[in-house]
Parts: structure tokens; sequence; C-alpha cells
């Protein structure tokens, strides 16, 4: 069995939704850059398939689309959508099919427009409609809104974890401090490439507060005072951004330079009132595929949908604190829902090579009850 080796790793800087730099820069666009980026030193016609993660975009294939305009037109595209972990779910997918022996260069990677999302419309009677209408993630409940996150995950997830306010306030803090830490010594320089917009040359993740502070984080309303005692607000939670990022992975007998390899990965169900606590289940899961123990893994993404999803994973899994989202995360870089999974396996490859290899986690739960983690390997270097 082939390994899946990763040679190329890029991702655009994050935008803030509706009023940042990449609000009149569409996905298409996104798209078009970030896997013409990943693709400008392959040969176009080794590379096999395009999958990108994608969501909210009018149900079409947004990696084919890419392709034809990034001139690699012997590739086909596929879409894939598993919510917050479509990006992921892409690069697991072409993992899997190199592993299989059936492809041998894919491009993999998600995409997102917040901004720019279409609207849709659902018929509900002969000329009833809801309109905009969103496609729930699971069967709507009372205990699990399918239309509130900070309810269903943010919530759920600090009560069954025992997190207060203060705890989750000051992880975001932590968030925003690492994030322009990172920013401010060129951490992400190798990863971005910057984006022409109609707004200017946009190359810089936007964001990330400099002026935030515990303070400010605490004087935030909640998002539900009517429910006693909630402590999730806009703060303690992800941002809305646009966004993409995509990695090239190719078979190792095809011999390219290895950045890193894709060592397992899984991918899991919940109730989905525990939404948030999938990550854990996901991370379990996956280093006991990859065959490592988790004191073996050098560095851990663990996506901020919600500050209360990383902490909660800390507590459940002893994880120390220190080698968990150090470069910030949804709660500050903001989270461009279909991409963010490739954009933390894309960070986790140059953060690791800059601290000479190792294993590395990226872990995320999903809308709907789910979660997943990919594990891989940088080889020392």
């Amino acid at each position: 069995m082939p390994e899946a080796v990763i040679v190329s790793a890029l991702r655009t800087p994050i935008g803030t939704a509706r009023k940042g730099t990449l609000r009149d820069t569409t996905a298409f666009d996104l798209a078009h850059h970030v896997v013409g980026a990943v693709a400008a030193d392959l040969e176009a016609d080794r590379i096999d398939d395009v999958i990108l993660g994608e969501g909210r975009y009018g149900g079409g294939v947004l990696a084919r689309h890419a392709a034809v305009t990034a001139g690699l037109t012997s590739a086909p595209g596929l879409a894939q959508n598993r919510h917050c972990a479509a990006g992921m779910s892409a690069v697991q997918t072409a993992a899997a099919n190199i592993r299989a022996g059936m492809d041998e260069l894919v491009i993999a990677g998600g995409v997102n427009s917040e901004s720019t999302a279409p609207r849709a419309r659902f018929r509900v009677g002969p000329d009833e409609w809801i309109d905009p209408w969103v496609s729930p993630s699971h069967p709507d409940r009372p205990d699990a809104p399918a239309m509130d996150m900070s309810i269903t995950v943010g919530w759920n997830t600090a009560v069954r974890a025992g997190l207060t306010r203060d705890d989750m306030d000051r992880w975001a803090l932590r968030s925003h401090r690492n994030a322009i830490a990172a920013i401010d010594a060129g951490l992400f320089k190798d990863e971005i490439i910057a984006v022409e917009t109609p707004h200017g040359l946009f190359d810089t993740d936007e964001h990330p507060r400099r002026d935030t502070s515990l303070e400010r984080l605490a004087s935030l309303k909640v998002l539900h005072p009517e429910i006693d005692g909630f402590s999730i607000t806009a703060g303690n939670a992800s941002g809305a951004n646009d966004g993409a990022a995509a990695l090239a992975i190719a078979s190792e007998r095809l011999g390219l330079p290895a950045l890193g390899y894709i060592r397992g990965w899984a991918s899991v169900g919940v109730d989905p009132a525990f939404t948030g606590l999938a990550s854990i289940e996901a991370i379990t899961k996956a280093v006991r595929r990859a065959g490592i123990s988790l004191a073996s893994v050098r560095l851990i993404e663990i996506n901020e949908a919600f500050a209360a999803v990383p902490l909660a994973a800390i507590r459940a899994l002893d994880l120390d604190p220190e080698i968990v989202n150090y470069s910030g995360s949804g709660c500050s870089l903001g989270h461009p829902v279909a991409a963010t999974g490739a954009r933390m396996i894309v960070t986790l490859v140059h953060e690791l090579r800059r601290r000479g290899g190792g294993f590395g986690i990226a872990a995320m739960c999903a809308g709907g009850g789910m979660g997943s983690a990919t594990v891989i390997e940088v080889p020392a270097v």
C-alpha cells in the first residue's frame, strides 16, 4: 500500500465575512486561486482529481470549476460536504484513494465564502416558501437546536465538561494572542498565498483582534440570557469567515519531495446534543488507527467552533494545553467552515517543519453530531 505524501500545502488569508477584504471575492475565485497555486509546480496531466469541501454554495462542484479555470482540464472534480469537517474529509478521501492505489496525485482541500454564499428557498406548500432557507444538520430538538450551534455545540459542551464563562473567555483571549504573535513572527508566511481582491492585495489574516482583553471579553452579553447560567458569547465563539486551503497529495511511488505524510484518520458520529465532544472520540479513533500514542504527538489543532470544544478535549484526553492551537484557531483566526479542516492541516505541516518534524493531529467537531481527526507526520528536516 503506497503512502499518501503531502507535497504542497497552501491557504489564503482568512477574511471576516461580509465586511472583510474577501467580501466580494466568490468561492469560485478562492477555489481557482488556491488550486492554481498548489498545482503550479505539478505536471497538470498527472493530477488525477481535485476534491474540495464546500457548503451552502448552491450545490455545484466548485472543485471541477477550479480545475478548469486553473487549466487542469483532465482532472475531474468532487464536491465533499461533512459540514465543518468538509475540507478535512476531502483530504482524507484523497489519501484513501492514493493508499488504495487508485490515484497517484490529487489536490484536496476546502473553500468557503460566507460573504457571497447564495440564498436557498424551500417549498413547503403549493405557493408557500421558506426564504431564506438553510438545510438543517440534524432533526431539530429542544436540547439540540439544528439552527443554533451556540446551544448545540457551545453551551452543551460547556455544561458537560464543567467549563465556566471565565475558562472560555481566557481560552479565547489566548487564541487571539497566539494568532497575533504568529502573524507578527511571520509564522504563516510559507503557507499563505496572497489574493488580489477588489479591495486590494490581501495577504494577512484579518480576523484576530489586537485590542481584545479579558475585560472586553467578559463584558460581552451572552447569546441566550433567558437560559440560566448561559456562558456562550460572540467572544468565545468562532467567527463567520471566508477562505480556502488546499494540499497536493501524492503516492510515494511518484518520488516527489515530501512535506509530510498522512498516517491515519477517523470520522465519528455522536448524539447531536454532544456535537462539541465529537472531536474527542475522533482523536482517540484516529490515533489508534495510525498506530501511535497521544504521548508521541507534538502538536494538535482542535478547531475552536467554540472555545468549549478544545477545552473539553484537553480535559478529557489530558492534553498539554501548550501544544494545542499554538497559533490561534476559530475564535481568533476564524472558521471558514468548509475550508477549516484543510487549513488546520496546512498550518500543522508548516509548523511541524519549523520544529524539526514529528506527529500532529488536526481535529474538529462538525454539525449534526459529527467529528473528524487526521494524523500527519512530518519528517525530520
